[in-house]
């Protein structure tokens, strides 16, 4: 990889990292007390919907991290080892993870008449597009292991080939 395109992509997970955080900190907080303020039909998700979605932004956040060693490695050249598996592993993980919390959130909202049949329905959606994403990591993560796989095959063959010279 070359050094702007890891430059770029760092400047991007630092911008990241920071609006998440600053959500967490103080847009959360805000939308808890407007679920308080807007009267009895959503005060009582005040604390699931606020939980919901700051583990939300728990999971963004340890994927971005996770992307940032994997740059890191890939930087190095060390991005095809067995270390890389740990990252992308994590990084499925977290998907998962916030697939879960997606369709939880949509669950919290679906009993009543304050949130429409309709909002809950894209929020299950949006749970089955975020479980892609972690299919697609998956495809990603199998690809990484024939690319490792291969990785110590050819490094393999050199060593034979090295004793024969």
């Amino acid at each position: 990889m070359g050094r702007i395109t890891v430059l770029a992509l760092r400047v991007v997970i630092v911008m990241l990292l920071a609006g998440s955080l600053l959500i967490q900190t103080v847009m959360v907080p805000l939308l808890g007390a407007d679920m308080t303020e807007t009267g009895g039909e959503l005060g009582h998700l005040r604390i699931p919907v606020s939980l919901i979605v700051l583990l939300g932004f728990l999971t963004v956040e340890v994927v971005l991290v996770c992307v940032w060693r994997l740059v890191t490695m890939a930087r190095l050249g060390t991005v095809f080892s067995f270390e890389a598996f740990r990252h992308v592993d994590i990084v499925m993980t977290a998907v998962v993870a916030a697939a879960v919390l997606v369709f939880s959130l949509g669950f919290v909202l679906a009993p009543g008449e304050a949130v429409a049949p309709g909002i809950v329905l894209m929020i299950g959606g949006a749970g089955v597009a975020v479980l892609g994403v972690a299919l697609i990591v998956l495809v990603l993560r199998t690809l990484l292991s024939q690319a490792v796989a291969r990785d110590v095959e050819a490094a393999r063959m050199q060593a034979e080939l090295d004793e024969v010279i």
